[in-house]
C-alpha cells in the first residue's frame, strides 16, 4: 500500500467518523425540528426535535412530501411550492405561519429553509428546513395563514 493510498483511507475513515458524529448531534437535538428535503420537497431525514414538534416518527414521514405540514388553505394557495421556489432562487426562505402536527393540531412556527448546493451550483438534498415553535397559540400580531415573508 502506498503512502497516498493509506492517507486516502485515513481521510475517508476520518470523514466517516465526523459524519457519524454530526448525524448523532443533529438527531439528538430536541429544541429544533431539523430535517432535510430533496429538491422536490420530499422528506429525506428527520430528527427528534421534528418528531417532538410535528408528532411524526421518522418512519411515518420520511419519503412523504412536506406539504402535509401545511394547512389546507396554504396547500390550496401553493405555499409549499412557493417556499421551495423562493429557497431555490434566493438560497433561503424565512417566515412564520401555522403548521399542522400529525394529530391535526396547529402550531405557530418560525421556519428557515436554507438551500444546499454542490460545487457546480446544483441543488442537492435541499432545502434544509428548520421549524421552531414554543406555542400552539398564535401570537396576537400574527395573521392566520401564510408565512410573513416570501420574496
Amino acid at each position: 500500500m502506498t503512502d497516498g493510498a493509506r492517507q486516502d483511507g485515513l481521510l475517508r475513515g476520518g470523514f466517516s467518523a465526523i459524519e457519524d458524529s454530526y448525524r448523532l448531534l443533529v438527531e439528538s437535538i430536541t429544541d429544533y425540528a431539523i430535517y432535510m428535503l430533496d429538491p422536490n420537497g420530499v422528506v429525506t431525514n428527520w430528527n427528534r426535535g421534528a418528531q417532538r414538534f410535528k408528532g411524526y416518527a421518522a418512519d411515518e414521514i420520511v419519503g412523504h412530501h412536506f406539504s402535509r405540514f401545511f394547512t389546507e388553505q396554504d396547500r390550496a394557495d401553493g405555499l409549499p411550492e412557493r417556499i421551495l421556489a423562493t429557497a431555490e432562487r434566493d438560497d433561503r426562505f424565512e417566515g412564520q405561519g401555522w403548521r399542522i402536527r400529525s394529530d391535526g393540531t396547529r402550531f405557530w412556527a418560525h421556519v428557515v429553509v436554507d438551500t444546499i448546493r454542490n460545487d457546480e451550483g446544483d441543488v442537492l438534498a435541499s432545502p434544509r428546513l428548520r421549524a421552531t415553535s414554543a406555542s400552539s397559540v398564535r401570537p396576537r400580531s400574527a395573521s392566520i395563514g401564510s408565512p410573513t415573508t416570501i420574496r
